[in-house]
């Protein structure tokens, strides 16, 4: 071929390549998957990716409907529709076709905040997950990865919805579950649960920068930038760290009774590691500890009792091993060990303990940890060796992403904006109970609802939460409380039109600050959805203070949400809960009884009361009035 044909067939292909539209992979945005459900009386925005120019179709319920790409972009709204289901939808581009399948109409709620609103089916143990054959494929879960980014993307991570049958239920949001699941009794719509939760998640990173600006000192485009420097020098300092701490001490023959572990660290049993000079650290680690037993011990067996491992536990006793648990950190470890494994005299402990992100170690109550003999208990509590086995990471808390301003709203809030819903459930609080954070917290919480219901464009939706549980040890006397302040700025949140608190201090756990009783926790919450959201007539608050006035030596306090009378759980009619105080501001334990539509309290030590609280504690573990539709009343002072 000549010069001149050359030039000419080059010019005629690149002028055919010009002609002809860039391609891109069609895509759909990730809240779209087979098994979705879509929000009824809503328009629906369904859009995603493609190359530019392109033609897009979409066909849905008989209808068809095209775009055209611009900027990379395809959007496409339908029309609101009414309940119904399963449908299929196709989102056909040039050369490329998508097809979903099994599609409902019905209520989206977002089920966002902390870990016990992240907690599965699964984690709260074989007891609880619910029988095989309750199958209701009307309700639909939709978990968003944890992911964050330093600013707002529209890109969630890959996750598609599940229907609820026996394979995929355990990984539901357990709250999220059994809050549909009572709804699904009473309001006969499909249900799509669309889950944003995060474990030990503050609520400043749920919030977008411009609503949580106001509430911070430091600019936060500064803040984030140097957040990222300190990741990078953390980093850095974390692989020294980890080269340090693997290198340490031998372990071979740690099963024999004369293995020398003088190289080994003393650590104190229960306790977490990072408390314990390990802060961050994620990894493996060993305990090793000597016991004795006598003849008729051995002869018996025992039963070995370790607390809570966080979060996986493999335990030998004289080289055998006798138990384990894989990422249960929330279980209490109880083995029981047969004759043939101990011996008359001195045994030896070893447990390998590993820990995948958070706490990590034994832990739990000095009383947990004991074996138990035909001859009783013995402590095993105390002084054990440990030693690193290795280390996988090194995590600086305060700049971990669930702690971070901001991050988490850009990465699993944001993209999620244009997707039509019915409202909210939320449960948080817990990382944000200390006192500077709990009282602040009454601003930032009602900014956030507001920021979202702005963002979300579909007016004041309903916003349900969950009031802190009860937990710690119960206070011997008055006292105060960074937990019950948290509370009281979510109750006052509760000045934001269509919101509704669910009150849980009266089934939570002084050991475990994830409450084993998820059931009730949506089903109060399911109430204030039924009321807001579906406009029932019902019950759905426990008590909440209204107002006090002083008689003599007693204070009368009347409330709102009654229902159909104030009620206690005591033969005498007596109240627990109350404290009462004086000009001097010193509470005392008050007594308390119901009159009619109100709550008489007094102390013979405060003679002229002036102020009264109601379950005002980290555990209230004792407050015991409600109304007789049996919900608790809400925590409360009078004296701000």
């Amino acid at each position: 071929m000549n010069l001149r044909k050359r030039i000419c067939t080059f010019l005629c292909a690149s002028i055919l390549l010009l002609a002809i539209p860039s391609m891109a992979q069609l895509k759909i945005a990730e809240i779209f998957t087979d098994n979705m459900v879509l929000q009824r009386n809503q328009p629906i925005k369904v859009w995603g990716w493609s190359g530019q120019n392109e033609k897009i179709t979409l066909k849905f319920q008989g209808k068809k409907y095209t775009t055209k790409v611009r900027s990379g972009v395809w959007t496409i709204d339908l029309p609101a529709m009414q309940v119904g289901g399963p449908y299929n939808m196709t989102i056909e581009g040039a050369s490329e076709e998508i097809v979903l399948s099994n599609i409902l109409v019905g209520d989206i709620w977002v089920c966002s905040g902390q870990s016990n609103m992240a907690w599965t089916i699964k984690q709260l143990g074989e007891s609880a997950i619910p029988n095989p054959q309750e199958s209701d494929d009307h309700i639909r879960h939709f978990k968003v990865s944890l992911s964050w980014s330093q600013s707002p993307e529209d890109h969630l991570d890959s996750s598609s919805w599940a229907v609820n049958n026996s394979e995929n239920r355990s990984q539901f949001s357990a709250v999220g579950y059994y809050f549909a699941k009572s709804l699904r009794e009473e309001v006969k719509v499909p249900i799509g649960l669309l889950n944003t939760s995060w474990g030990g998640s503050r609520i400043q990173p749920w919030i977008s920068k411009e609503a949580l600006q106001p509430f911070l000192k430091e600019d936060i485009e500064a803040m984030l930038l140097r957040r990222e420097q300190e990741l990078k020098e953390a980093q850095q300092k974390m692989e020294k760290m980890i080269a340090t701490l693997s290198a340490k001490a031998k372990s071979k023959g740690m099963h024999q009774l004369d293995f020398d572990d003088s190289g080994w660290e003393t650590m104190k049993v229960p306790g977490l590691w990072e408390q314990s000079g390990y802060p961050g650290m994620d990894g493996l680690a060993l305990f090793r500890r000597v016991f004795t037993l006598s003849d008729e011990e051995q002869e018996n067996g025992i039963t070995l009792n370790l607390g809570k491992v966080d979060d996986s536990d493999w335990v030998y006793i004289n080289g055998q091993k006798v138990g384990g648990m894989l990422n249960s950190w929330n279980v209490t470890r109880s083995y029981k060990v047969s004759p043939d494994v101990l011996k008359k005299g001195e045994n030896i402990i070893v447990i390998r303990v590993e820990d995948t992100g958070g706490g990590g170690g034994i832990y739990g109550k000095p009383d947990e940890v004991h074996l138990k003999s035909i001859k009783g208990k013995t402590s095993l509590a105390g002084d054990w060796k440990f030693k690193i086995e290795k280390v996988t990471k090194i995590s600086n808390t305060n700049l971990a992403p669930n702690q971070t301003a901001t991050v988490i709203f850009n990465k699993m809030i944001h993209p999620i904006l244009d997707f039509p819903i019915k409202g909210v459930i939320w449960y948080q609080g817990e990382s944000n109970a200390n006192f500077e954070e709990a009282f602040e917290y009454r601003k930032m919480f009602p900014a956030m609802i507001e920021d979202w219901r702005s963002r979300w464009g579909l007016g004041d939706f309903p916003f349900l939460w969950v009031q802190l549980a009860n937990f710690m040890e119960v206070d011997k006397q008055p006292t105060d409380s960074d937990w019950a302040l948290l509370r009281e700025s979510q109750t006052t949140t509760l000045d934001i039109p269509n919101t509704a608190q669910a009150v849980i201090i009266d089934i939570g756990e002084a050991n475990d600050i994830h409450p084993k009783n998820k059931r009730d926790v949506g089903y109060r919450l399911s109430l204030g959805a039924r009321k807001l959201a579906y406009g029932e007539t019902l019950v759905y608050s426990g008590p909440v203070f209204k107002s006090m006035a002083k008689d003599g030596e007693s204070i009368l306090i009347d409330f709102e949400h009654q229902g159909s009378g104030l009620m206690v759980n005591d033969r005498y009619n007596y109240v627990k809960g109350f404290a009462i105080c004086g000009a001097d501001k010193k509470f005392k334990w008050a007594k308390a009884r119901i009159e009619g539509d109100k709550v008489r309290v007094w102390s013979e030590e405060v003679p002229s009361p002036q102020h009264v609280r109601y379950a005002w504690s980290n555990n209230p573990g004792d407050a015991n009035l409600y109304n007789k539709e049996g919900l608790p009343a809400c925590p409360f002072r009078t004296d701000r």
